[in-house]
């Protein structure tokens, strides 16, 4: 999926060992997984000392102290304002210049609460000029044997026109940094494929895409629905945080039924198991093609650093390809190339269109409190 990344400095990823629900019991190994595939990584490991103790000796790591712990259950509130230490914000801190100029890290991931992530993550690093708002980007598998990227998939529920085209500019870069297609097809999740259906929002939004298209700052190929998501009609799919965080939950409870029911049939009875043992190779194909884990890892487009988010349930190996995706990313600049399209944008739309999508935020589901932290 992810192309090859280009020679150059080493890649550093910050990683928050505590988050999650399984914590360093599941990033530790991931990490060392990760660290024995990519020779050219290094990493900085963020929790309490005794957790990170096993990877004292490791090579091209480092070992950074945190004394607090965000809970996944947490508010966003004391995320921001009272667990100041805790390994999620200090392993983000990571990504802040420091006084030469250059950040400790290229990228950060943790499998924390997403809220408090996207909250301090904003609170920290804001959002890059011309960005209202961050999004929430994964890929998904389609029938084409390949993936769908989809955006935003929860960070916002109620998003403007403007927020769409945003959304469109910035997971074009993210399919461009670490698919190496650099003109990726872009639809508009609807509910018909014509141009006079949807509500005022995706009406509007359709017609900034267009525009953006017509210019070449985009490769806009119209509305499309549900299904298309896995048919692979489009490279990627944008809609609201509300719509896309559905689509993700119900693609994922689909998949997981399937593989219940087909686990149920083949083992009703004797007959069912032996055919079982015969699509044996086929079984294990299919459920390889319909693992999430293989997917694990979205991005938090639209911050000045790039930061991923991995399922807070994840093992080691989906953890391990949260950071293999953090690599990719890092290693073939994707926080530059959202930010000169996202500029290229706002030189080339009408001036009403480009004021709108650089105006002031006026407010998200996750939006981090204006009150100091």
């Amino acid at each position: 999926m992810t192309r090859v990344a280009p020679p150059g400095k080493p890649v550093r990823l910050a990683v928050d060992c505590m988050g999650g629900d399984h914590g360093p019991a599941v990033t530790l190994p991931a990490c060392r997984a990760f660290l024995d595939s990519h020779p050219a990584a290094e990493l900085i490991l963020v929790g309490r000392p005794q957790a990170l103790q096993p990877a004292a000796q490791w090579p091209r790591c480092t070992l950074v102290e945190a004394s607090e712990v965000v809970e996944m259950d947490d508010p966003v509130e004391v995320a921001l304002r009272r667990k100041k230490d805790s390994s999620l914000r200090v392993a983000l801190s990571q990504l802040k210049p420091g006084e030469s100029g250059a950040a400790a890290a290229d990228a950060c991931v943790s499998a924390g609460n997403t809220g408090a992530l996207m909250a301090v993550a904003r609170y920290l690093l804001k959002t890059m000029d011309g960005i209202d708002r961050p999004a929430i980007a994964t890929v998904m598998p389609n029938q084409r044997d390949g993936y769908t990227t989809v955006l935003d998939l929860g960070a916002n529920v109620d998003c403007t026109a403007e927020h769409l085209l945003q959304f469109a500019v910035m997971g074009s870069a993210l399919v461009a940094a670490v698919q190496g297609n650099e003109n990726p097809t872009v639809g508009l999740l609807n509910i018909g494929e014509e141009v006079i259906k949807g509500n005022d929002t995706i009406k509007q939004a359709g017609e900034l895409l267009r525009q953006a298209g017509a210019r070449g700052l985009i490769n806009f190929r119209g509305n499309v629905e549900g299904n298309d998501i896995f048919t692979g009609a489009t490279d990627l799919i944008v809609c609201d945080g509300f719509v896309g965080n559905v689509a993700l939950k119900t693609a994922e409870g689909l998949a997981a039924m399937l593989s219940s029911f087909i686990k149920q049939e083949f083992t009703r009875n004797a007959f069912t198991k032996l055919a079982a043992l015969v699509a044996l190779p086929v079984l294990k194909h299919f459920k390889h093609r319909v693992d999430h884990r293989r997917y694990n890892g979205a991005a938090l487009l639209g911050l000045r650093g790039l930061v991923f988010k991995s399922h807070g349930s994840a093992d080691a190996f989906a953890f391990e390809q949260a950071l293999a995706r953090a690599y990719d990313a890092a290693a073939n600049r994707l926080l530059d190339r959202v930010h000169d399209r996202i500029v290229a944008t706002l030189q080339a739309l009408p001036a009403d269109a480009a004021a709108q999508s650089a105006a002031p935020p006026s407010g998200s589901s996750q939006q981090a409190p204006s009150a100091a932290a």
